[in-house]
């Protein structure tokens, strides 16, 4: 048997926050923004909606698209940079919610690749046969660090969450490989200050991100004894269209084979590729023994990527 999806879900706040409410902000343009990075809008979650509200609404669907309860739930691994407090963790509040009182629950911080690095973690537990059934979840409000004078940063950003459940899946489908790593020595580039707000060299987290995309989708492609042409769906990280595009063009893949998000919701962090990947799911735009890689980059410096034959 392989690990694979059986269900994906996502969420997003009802406010949305347009590059022309931006510029009454910040020195900056709708069109700027859009050159440059594909955004035209993001989704603010309010002061009293937590990344905790977010992941659980996010669960929620996951679990409906699995047909899996919440008591069938044995792990939850929350990744995310921005709980709601240090401790308890956003994966102990939504297993409280949820009810999914058999599941252990942790939280994972990897930033932007921290889906992929939460996905993994629990690919290992179901794959010893340790547990069966691992609920994933991808979430941060990134707007309460977010500073709103820095026009670098809070062009970028919105709140958002995404969740997928881990499972057995037939022989032949589910993850075929992946590809974890970090650059500490980068983390200078992309942090979160005293005054706990989000600081990033844009040019350097560029320049880090153009190279590392690609080179870990290719990674992944290999370890599975595939070649690019076998590719069916991308799902990068949604941080820049400039950077998505960078990797699907050295993947070779059609404009239409990659998921792209990024014009409503902006870069979600841990919740970008999630949310992503279950958009794609809902559109219909990935079917049953499809190849698709899972790819992204954030602070640390880390990245992770995944191969996988989507069905059950």
């Amino acid at each position: 048997m392989g690990v694979g999806i059986l269900g994906t879900g996502h969420y997003a706040p009802d406010n949305i926050v347009t590059n022309k409410d931006l510029e009454k902000i910040v020195d900056t343009t709708d069109e700027w923004i859009k050159s440059r990075t594909g955004i035209e809008e993001r989704r603010i979650a309010k002061d009293d909606e937590d990344s905790s509200d977010m992941a659980y609404k996010a669960a929620l669907q996951a679990l409906e698209s699995a047909n899996v309860s919440a008591e069938e739930i044995d792990l939850i691994l929350v990744a995310t940079v921005t709980p709601d407090t240090p401790f308890p963790s956003v994966a102990c509040m939504i297993q409280d919610r949820l009810g999914a009182d058999n599941a252990a629950a942790l939280d994972v911080g990897a930033a932007c690749a921290g889906f992929m690095y939460a996905l993994i973690t629990g690919q290992q537990y179901v794959e010893t046969g340790s547990y069966e059934k691992v609920l994933i979840v991808g979430v941060d409000k990134l707007s309460k660090i977010i500073d709103w004078t820095d026009r670098n940063t809070c062009v970028l950003l919105g709140d958002g969450a995404g969740a997928a459940v881990l499972g057995q899946v037939s022989e032949g489908k589910g993850i075929l490989s992946f590809e974890l790593g970090a650059k500490g020595a980068g983390g200078q580039h992309l942090y979160q200050d005293e005054h706990d707000h989000l600081v990033m060299n844009g040019r350097e987290v560029f320049k880090f991100a153009v190279r590392q995309m690609p080179e870990s989708s290719i990674k992944v492609i290999e370890k599975a004894g595939l070649e690019k042409e076998d590719v069916d769906y991308l799902v990068p990280h949604q941080a820049n269209i400039r950077i998505m595009d960078a990797a699907r063009q050295r993947l070779g893949i059609e404009d239409d084979k990659m998921a792209k998000v990024i014009q409503k919701y902006g870069n979600n962090s841990s919740a970008s590729v999630p949310i992503a990947l279950s958009e794609s799911v809902k559109q219909g735009k990935i079917n049953d023994g499809d190849i698709v890689v899972l790819v992204g980059f954030g602070g640390g410096l880390t990245w992770g990527a995944v191969a996988l034959k989507w069905g059950k």
